[in-house]
């Protein structure tokens, strides 16, 4: 029997709970998830609980966390100081919509933490912040077409969703409007980047750009790639867009455009500023954020950025205010988280000993497995593809079944305040254990 059999059948063993759960999901749900990235084979384990580092499953299996709410969860499930003000913010409800306190309290946090954030508007996703910071360069330049990053991830927004699987030539989905208006560039090649944009350069109404590649291999932007960027945005009229939906509050208490002296005309952010809870936030300076002001300019000078049914919500901004609270106060977290991390990297590309190369900074961290042992740099989504992505998520699967150790499989780890130096050595041990049985 091979180690995947091997590994499925344990998996099965363990969790036949989850499979006749999940078989009446099946019947509910398209692919039985809520989201495409969620199934795995031969089916997900359905959770019970999460509480720190750990996940429960319904047949008690509990799990190290490194998928951690889409990486949302930087101070671990359930943190008690959260919770309680959230429990406490449910007394007096959940839903206004209406202007609240709670609102006014998480944009006071932000502004001072984020100094391009002089205007700031919620939404319930980072795919709706996305979606509206493209809305807003195309109406402060009267231009249509964006730019964005091969396997750059900025949620489902129809405008958006282009070149972020390989292969970048083929579309992300049907349904989808012409590819006309987004230009796509190579990730950290500012020479043929910047001679695409040439080419559009009067068409361009902006460039929007992760500061490292999330789903598209956890691999950090130059410093030079990033600020000639944003040089060539300025210098041709158009808005140079930073998506921290991953990164914001995820190294450092604020973003990581000011660790690299940057100066976008937009940001947005999601995730870590939401506490776990839904939400998507565009913000940006005053002069760019007063085109969507509806009593400033007429219907069809604005740009119309709404938030829907449940953005501001109570709950979010009271969740995402504590969690800021907590790592404002506590510069001890980010130590070790990021320490934590690098030291995850660095182990375990020693075990995989030149079978594959680890992405990432900080406290975020991704495997590679490498075709060719002279392969010693991931720096775009194109190499990131080219890598053995089946081995990867077998890999992750094995540890599921085996090691009670859970990455979504074939997705980046992230590291929160409640893992400790214990958990990365689980993780080295359990890689060396499957690098032994794949490249003995």
């Amino acid at each position: 029997m091979n180690g995947d059999a091997a590994a499925v059948m344990q998996y099965r063993k363990k969790t036949p709970k989850s499979a006749r759960v999940f078989a009446r999901s099946i019947k509910l749900h398209v692919n039985g998830v809520s989201h495409n990235i969620r199934y795995f084979k031969p089916y997900p384990f359905v959770t019970r609980a999460a509480a720190g580092r750990r996940l429960t499953d319904i047949d008690g299996n509990r799990y190290t966390d490194y998928w951690m709410g889409h990486w949302s969860l930087v101070l671990g499930h359930g943190q008690q100081q959260v919770r309680r003000a959230v429990a406490d913010q449910l007394k007096s409800g959940w839903m206004y919509g209406t202007v609240n306190e709670p609102t006014i309290r998480l944009s006071s946090m932000i502004q001072k933490a984020v100094r391009r954030a002089e205007k700031i508007r919620y939404v319930t996703s980072g795919t709706e912040a996305a979606m509206y910071a493209a809305r807003l360069a195309r109406s402060i330049t009267g231009k249509k077409k964006m730019a964005k990053i091969e396997g750059g991830w900025h949620g489902y927004t129809s405008d958006l969703l282009r070149t972020v699987n390989w292969p970048f030539s083929k579309s992300e989905s049907g349904g989808l409007p012409g590819q006309g208006d987004i230009i796509s560039i190579p990730y950290n090649d500012l020479e043929k980047s910047l001679e695409i944009l040439g080419r559009a350069k009067d068409r361009l109404a902006g460039i929007i750009v992760e500061p490292l590649l999330g789903g598209g291999g956890c691999i950090p932007a130059t410093k030079g790639y990033l600020a000639g960027l944003q040089e060539f945005a300025h210098a041709n009229g158009m808005l140079f867009i930073l998506d921290e939906i991953v990164t914001g509050f995820r190294f450092r208490y604020g973003c990581m455009y000011d660790m690299m002296k940057l100066e976008p005309d937009i940001i947005t952010l999601g995730k870590i500023t939401g506490g776990g809870f839904p939400i998507g936030v565009i913000c940006g300076t005053d002069e760019t954020m007063r085109h969507a002001d509806i009593s400033a300019f007429s219907k069809t000078e604005r740009a119309y950025i709404g938030g829907g049914t449940f953005s501001a919500n109570p709950a979010s901004m009271v969740a995402g205010f504590e969690t800021l609270d907590i790592l404002r106060g506590s510069s001890a977290t980010y130590s070790k988280i990021n320490r934590l991390g690098l030291k995850a990297r660095k182990d375990l590309a020693r075990v995989l000993d030149g079978n594959a190369i680890v992405t990432g900074m900080g406290s975020l961290f991704m495997t590679h497995f490498t075709p060719d042992a002279n392969v010693n740099a991931i720096t775009n989504a194109s190499e990131a593809f080219m890598c053995d992505t089946e081995m990867l998520e077998r890999y992750h699967f094995d540890m599921i079944a085996n090691d009670g150790i859970f990455f979504l499989p074939g997705k980046l780890g992230a590291i929160s305040a409640a893992h400790t130096d214990a958990d990365i050595a689980g993780v080295v041990k359990a890689t060396q254990r499957f690098a032994q049985q794949r490249f003995r």
